[in-house]
């Protein structure tokens, strides 16, 4: 918005020229982003006080926990408003900004809906597991067709780049004749975005753990968004030029600064938890920045520890039936395993927060190491 309105004057006042330039706008998206969790976070905490919506912790938990219970919940409300203003008001109106900003926005729907059910209706399980796969579902199906069928996306439209491998791109449509290929495609568009924002959600479970991840995750794509949509950049790496996909950055640096301004109100101890609301959305845009810069594949690596998280739950439950109820972790998501084995919640979430700066060093290396 500011750059349609302040980037003409530059004819007439040669500072709005810096309005052309993404940096600028993506350091200020950022900066947006911050102040505004810094002023409507106390505002929002307060709110969930006065009206008692509080966190349900579960008996079956660690039960160092017990004591969070009734820490104001559903604070993903401050992450959504500090991540959509600052897109809205520093980035281009850009195909894959408004594609990004619909991916937070319709999961974190979903996520304050299942929070409105469990928190304010008293519901114990909230929306039921098959009306969040609905939401998943639905926006996985709507944002793979989008990018199949749209023109702005015809030259790169299914193909996805390899870690560490150069000079070949994988063609997601399985090769199939179009319309065909868009099958396997959207399926996997589908999965991607039903997994990330699963596995942001049961990441989400010590104080800080998951914001603080998801700000090293975006810092990251602001990076590959960043020269992704620059031609001398992306020559030079050898990657696709993907015309537009560096408004991104500014979602980005708007995302990062939103997580880190909640980490004001999140870190230990906890005033305020983000939620499903938070969790899903967070989630889903970390998915669809991967699958709208064609480098699906790289979200394993720079999400490494949300993977880490989910393939404990699923390995758990898997080994649980199979032998009986043995359990090959002491308890699942893993950052219950470490407390359970004496790690306090700082000492769990910092270790996990510097694996997850090693995992974006590889990311980035992988674009030279090739």
């Amino acid at each position: 918005m500011l750059y349609y309105l302040l980037y003409p004057l530059h004819k007439y006042v040669s500072g709005f020229n810096l309005f052309q330039y993404i940096s600028f706008r993506a350091a200020f998206a950022a900066i947006t982003a911050l102040l505004i969790s810094f002023f409507v976070g106390p505002r929002i905490i307060r709110l969930l006080r006065e009206k008692q919506i509080g966190q349900e912790v579960r008996k079956d938990g660690p039960q160092t926990h017990l004591k969070k219970q009734g820490t104001p919940t559903m604070g993903g409300l401050i992450i959504l408003a500090a991540t959509i203003v600052p897109t809205l008001l520093w980035a281009q109106a850009k195909i894959y900004v408004a594609l990004v900003l619909l991916a937070t926005i319709w999961m974190g729907v979903v996520g304050f809906i299942d929070d409105y059910l469990k928190v304010i209706k008293k519901l114990p399980k909230g929306l039921y597991g098959r009306y969040k796969i609905v939401g998943q579902v639905s926006f996985g199906l709507v944002l793979g067709a989008i990018i199949f069928f749209a023109p702005q996306f015809k030259d790169v439209s299914t193909l996805t780049t390899i870690p560490f491998i150069k000079n070949f791109q994988l063609d997601l449509g399985l090769t199939l004749s179009y319309p065909l290929n868009c099958i396997p495609y959207i399926l996997l568009v589908v999965f991607i975005i039903t997994a990330t924002s699963n596995s942001v959600n049961l990441t989400d479970g010590l104080d800080g753990l998951a914001v603080g991840l998801v700000a090293i995750s975006a810092t990251v794509w602001g990076v590959i968004s960043y020269v992704s949509g620059r031609t001398d950049f992306s020559s030079y790496l050898d990657i696709p030029f993907l015309q537009g996909a560096g408004e991104l950055t500014i979602f980005c640096a708007a995302l990062s600064g939103a997580a880190l301004g909640f980490l004001w109100f999140n870190a230990h101890p906890a005033q305020v938890f983000m939620g499903d609301t938070g969790s899903l959305a967070l989630g889903s845009a970390l998915g669809a920045l991967a699958i709208l810069l064609k480098k699906e594949l790289l979200l394993v690596i720079i999400g490494g520890v949300f993977v880490a998280e989910t393939l404990s739950v699923i390995i758990q439950v898997w080994y649980f039936k199979r032998t009986g109820g043995k359990r090959i972790f002491r308890m699942a998501p893993l950052h219950h395993h470490f407390e359970l084995k004496g790690w306090s919640e700082p000492q769990v979430v910092v270790r996990f927060w510097i694996i997850g700066i090693l995992l974006a060093l590889l990311s980035l290396s992988t674009f030279k190491i090739r």
